[in-house]
């Protein structure tokens, strides 16, 4: 005979229980009457769906028989029942019939172990399972403490199902377990989990609310470093952080590397203002934005002035200059920098480095040097990567932060004085720098983002060719060669003077001295391809006549004869020894 069905959402019921039901939807209504009609039972079953099933596949195939013991119609249509559970069924052969549900049924036996120790005890130990969940939980312990004393094992059952929150298709399992302890068993695994998924849940809340009570903590703390800078002038009123964020929004950054400092400037946001890994972002940052991505000097090129330029600031090197004026030519013409790299190698005191300097002028770009002497760590390009304690960036984009421009001369000095070791090989490091094909997207290690470097005039300078034949390769040489005595006598003239007087505090006007005393100290104290130790021999005479005088600037003119007897002065001190033929040690 069939049975009749009554869904039952959210509600698994254990037999030996007496369940009042309330009833408002008209379907449930005409089920439980016309159970209490024909068979004064009804089959209480969860079902899958939200809202009133329609199909057999929307409830559980399980459920609970009981006597229908009293039923209450109320003045709003609604119905009030009371039914006493007597036995687990499973339900097979369901049909529906106007959305009322019949089936046949097949009782589940339980076993007889309910008053068995072992059950007994499983049930204890679930209670203070439960009991040391109420540090998690808001449960009401008095209660269950009742219930456990009191109540028969399957208003225990339920009360923990209920209590517990457990999901149905455990509570079916449960439900469906013949023996007790068997039931108890999986009750206590299941709660048992529930333990620990609480322990782990309560260790998380902790760590969060610890966080966040120390970030409220800083936030008030820097609440009032703000108010107290703000009272005394010091503060703009406006967040370090937004302010940086406006920067780079109005930077003229690259797609690509405002994309990476945004994403960089988020982490720096998410992070504790007192974090020392937020202030070396908000460092990076600030080198990011120093880059000059887009300024650049732009005079026209002049090759008059720069002719100009050269002949007023250089004597002789007639050769060198001519060289130099068609590199800028072709820079004119092609409107870039691209091409042969100038290295300029020769004796020390030949002018190397002011001629580098003189062409920076000519150009009218900002002049920036580079010393190479001695440099054997491949970071000095390169830069540092960011998580090296007092990483900065390589030499190269401090020139062009301190130039300001992307378009500089870069002068790399004394080229081949670098050295190498086990901290990396610079010099192959200077390759991709000098490369027009590759120095378009420089990246550098601490910045990590690509610098085009093609528009830079990279100049080097060297004393001698002793260098590798892959570096010799990237640049033109342009031999400077030794100074004439007449290139040395005009230099002097046009310069040197001008400089030892300039240095000493001497009026120029009050120097006389002719080519031929400039000649005897050019043989006689000098022995030289450049004019740096006649620039030192001039300086020594007019500090010698300085002392002489009470440190007055008189009118003097030096003769071969007041040279020889004030440099052998000044040899006598003990600066130097004349010894053979123009040769000062």
């Amino acid at each position: 005979m069939k049975e009749y069905i009554l869904p039952c959402r959210d509600l698994v019921v254990h037999p030996d229980m007496t369940v009042p039901l309330y009833i408002d939807n008209p379907i449930s209504i005409s089920c439980i009457e016309t159970a209490t009609g024909m068979t004064q039972r009804v089959v209480l079953v969860p079902q899958h769906s939200g809202s009133y099933p329609a199909a057999p596949d929307d409830i559980y195939e399980y459920g609970t028989i009981g006597d229908i013991v009293q039923i209450l119609r109320m003045p709003d249509g609604s119905v009030h029942s009371i039914v006493r559970t007597t036995n687990v069924v499973k339900l097979s052969n369901i049909t529906v019939v106007d959305g009322v549900f019949c089936a046949d049924t097949e009782t589940i036996p339980m076993g007889d172990d309910i008053a068995d120790e072992r059950t007994v005890l499983m049930r204890e130990n679930i209670f203070e399972i439960i009991q040391s969940l109420t540090t998690f939980r808001k449960l009401k312990i008095d209660k269950l403490r009742g219930v456990i004393q009191n109540y028969p094992m399957p208003a225990f059952i339920d009360s923990v199902l209920q209590t517990m929150d457990i999901d149905t298709d455990s509570a079916i399992r449960v439900l469906t377990t013949p023996g007790w302890y068997d039931k108890m068993v999986m009750l206590y695994e299941k709660i048992k989990l529930i333990q620990e998924t609480s322990k782990v849940e309560d260790s998380i809340n902790r760590r969060i609310s610890l966080q966040m009570e120390q970030g409220r903590r800083e936030a008030i703390l820097q609440e009032k470093m703000r108010a107290i800078q703000k009272e005394m002038g010091e503060e703009d009123g406006e967040d370090d952080s937004i302010s940086l964020r406006k920067k780079i929004e109005k930077s003229a950054l690259p797609r690509d590397v405002k994309e990476k400092a945004m994403a960089e400037w988020k982490r720096m946001r998410n992070m504790s203002p007192m974090s020392n890994e937020g202030g070396l972002i908000k460092t990076y940052l600030e080198e990011l934005l120093a880059m000059p991505w887009d300024k650049s000097d732009t005079p026209a090129i002049d090759l008059n002035t720069a002719r100009m330029v050269l002949d007023s600031e250089h004597s002789g090197m007639r050769g060198v200059k001519e060289r130099i004026l068609e590199h800028i030519a072709v820079m004119k013409k092609t409107g870039s920098t691209k091409g042969s790299i100038l290295c300029l190698v020769g004796a020390p005191g030949v002018g190397k480095t002011s001629l580098c300097k003189s062409i920076a002028a000519a150009l009218g770009r900002k002049y920036h040097r580079i010393s190479l002497g001695g440099v054997s760590d491949e970071a000095h390009f390169r830069g540092h990567r960011k998580t090296y304690i007092g990483a900065q960036t390589g030499r190269i984009m401090d020139a062009l932060k301190r130039a300001r421009v992307n378009n500089p001369v870069i002068v790399l000095d004394e080229i081949d004085k670098m050295g190498r070791d086990w901290r990396g090989d610079p010099e192959s490091a200077l390759l991709e720098v000098l490369d027009p094909e590759q120095n378009k997207a420089f990246r550098d290690h601490y910045l990590e983002v690509d610098f085009d470097l093609s528009n830079v005039l990279f100049i080097a300078t060297a004393n001698s060719l002793n260098m590798s034949s892959a570096l010799k390769d990237r640049m033109e040489i342009i031999e400077i060669p030794g100074y004439s005595e007449d290139d040395k006598v005009q230099i002097a003239r046009e310069h040197l003077i001008a400089r030892a007087a300039a240095d000493t505090g001497w009026s120029v006007d009050k120097i006389t001295i002719s080519d031929d005393a400039i000649r005897h100290i050019i043989r006689t104290y000098t022995a030289e391809a450049g004019v740096r130790q006649l620039q030192r021999e001039i300086t020594a005479l007019l500090r010698r006549t300085l002392l002489e005088n009470d440190g007055e600037d008189a009118p003097t003119e030096f003769t071969t004869e007041k040279i020889d007897d004030l440099l052998s002065l000044h040899k006598s001190a003990g600066f130097s020894k004349r010894i053979g033929f123009g040769v000062s040690i």
